[in-house]
């Protein structure tokens, strides 16, 4: 695949300038060694970091992302920003990032503790049964962040990605994962004790190689799982007496056609990005084909252009916000940065040869 890394390092933001030669160039230890102080010299990223209260946190939150109303980053959770100054390029021993693991190692922890629950636990106290899903969403969040950093041989990360998988497979390999579906009043909804893996799992273990080469048999049923057909009833679930959305819990193949890619480009890219990262991607022929979709909606120097015209794509997924748009400013060649440099690193994750141009 021709990457077009001089075009980048002319038109891109300092982190895809970055990334463009450390994760997809992959250059030498001296040049790495030049450049090492690129992601710190971009001006959202510093905002972004700046942000972060005396705790370590973003807005005392967890998962909160800015309106689609705030100037940057306002409003902003402590999962989301963590992850957008990775995607900067940050390294989780930088100062903000060494802060912030304190509260993500604590939100590990299998316990109950209310006060643990953020901006999840409303304003009333909340029920034993919304009290236990709540704390299990912020621990895959915080395992899924916590991954992503590089904390992979950290045991108090094994320790929870070991309970994570443990649960999901034996919901995966059970008769529940069949048939998880009740009808309660006039209402399809998924059974209270039905666990499919969650988006923030599969993140987890994107991030987490080792940990998933111990654990190949759940790894192949969860292809299986993501693979098939997604429902068509609403992702919500029974909790207690109440029916509540489960949007984050992965039900069946987010991307099953091109319709499916062009109504939101960041999460497509997203999830192929994960797909590339556990090793599906060259298994699974549609995926593949989407892929190579976007490959060949580049120019003949390699840059990516929309194939519906020339405005720049956006999207609606709270799941992809982290990693898009990086670019700040969203007008000429740079309205392209963003999507290809994530189609170098995504054909650098599924082992294609990369021809740097």
């Amino acid at each position: 695949m021709r990457f077009p890394l001089d075009w980048l390092l002319e038109h891109a933001a300092a982190p895809i300038r970055y990334r463009s030669m450390i994760d997809v160039a992959r250059v030498g230890a001296t040049d790495a060694a030049k450049i090492a102080s690129l992601p710190f010299t971009y001006p959202p990223a510093l905002l972004l970091a700046v942000l972060q209260s005396g705790d370590g946190m973003w807005n005392r939150s967890i998962l909160t992302l800015p309106s689609s109303r705030a100037e940057h980053f306002e409003g902003v959770g402590t999962v989301p920003a963590v992850r957008r100054l990775l995607e900067y390029g940050w390294d989780k021993d930088t100062p903000p990032l060494l802060h912030a693991r304190r509260i993500l190692f604590r939100l590990l922890a299998e316990d109950d503790d209310p006060s643990f629950l953020f901006e999840l636990g409303g304003k009333h106290v909340p029920d034993e049964e919304t009290l236990k899903r709540g704390r299990m969403l912020l621990r895959e969040a915080a395992a899924a962040t916590l991954a992503q950093a590089g904390y992979e041989g950290d045991p108090r990360l094994r320790g929870a990605a070991r309970r994570i998988v443990l649960r999901m497979g034996d919901y995966l390999r059970s008769p529940l994962a069949q048939k998880p579906w009740i009808r309660q009043g006039n209402q399809h909804m998924l059974a209270a004790e039905a666990c499919p893996p969650s988006i923030f799992a599969i993140e987890m273990l994107a991030h987490m190689p080792l940990f998933r080469a111990e654990h190949h048999r759940v790894m192949d049923a969860l292809y299986t799982h993501v693979t098939q057909p997604q429902p068509r009833q609403e992702a919500v679930q029974l909790c207690g007496k109440h029916a509540i959305p489960v949007p984050h819990l992965v039900l069946g193949d987010p991307l099953p056609h091109r319709n499916a890619v062009d109504n939101d480009v960041p999460f497509a890219l997203h999830w192929i990005e994960l797909m590339a990262r556990l090793g599906y991607l060259r298994r699974n022929d549609n995926w593949s084909r989407l892929f190579e979709r976007f490959l060949e909606d580049r120019d003949r120097d390699g840059v990516w252009h929309p194939h519906k015209g020339m405005a720049m794509v956006r999207g609606s997924s709270p799941y992809a916000w982290p990693s898009y748009p990086l670019e700040a400013q969203l007008a000429g060649e740079e309205r392209w940065t963003d999507v290809t440099f994530r189609l170098g690193l995504i054909a650098r994750l599924s082992g294609r040869t990369i021809e740097i141009v």
